[in-house]
């Protein structure tokens, strides 16, 4: 997992040309005026969707992890709680689903906060439980760019 400023994306060009793609489309994109829906970057090797949602309670939420894509969540606007743990021995409570390529689990984690304009990514070996509410729900818009492992 890596936690930053969408201004300080280029300290991470060193993860490879897809991770690079993708922080150009956030730095270049306006996300005032997208829709949600999902946007082709580079076929399925890089696509974003952009998602708007009020956040949630920690109970309302499922610990998640993927096999075939990294995450590079982008919050555009608000600010949200991310949960994290490496995956380990948590507990699968949804088998993994190939075509939405995520598992479910429940187990410890940690929370670290993601405002606007911070991004978070996350591996195939990092469960994470995006969209938890900071202090009350509120609105976010959110930007996740799958990059193909």
């Amino acid at each position: 997992m890596i936690i930053d400023k969408l201004s300080n994306s280029h300290l991470y060009n060193g993860l490879g040309e897809r991770i690079i793609a993708a922080f150009e489309y956030l730095k270049n994109t306006d996300f005032s005026n997208i829709e949600p829906g999902k946007y082709e970057i580079d076929g399925d090797n890089i696509f974003a969707i952009v998602a708007e949602y009020n956040t949630k309670d920690e109970s309302e939420g499922k610990l998640e992890a993927h096999k075939k894509y990294i995450d590079v969540q982008f919050v555009a606007k608000g600010k949200e709680f991310m949960g994290y743990a490496p995956l380990a021995d948590q507990q699968v409570i949804d088998e993994y689903n190939e075509q939405n390529d995520i598992t479910f689990f429940i187990g410890a984690k940690s929370f670290t906060q993601i405002d606007e304009g911070m991004f978070a990514i996350f591996f195939p070996d990092d469960v994470h439980l995006p969209g938890i509410k900071v202090d009350e729900k509120s609105f976010v818009k959110k930007v996740v760019v799958k990059v193909k492992v």
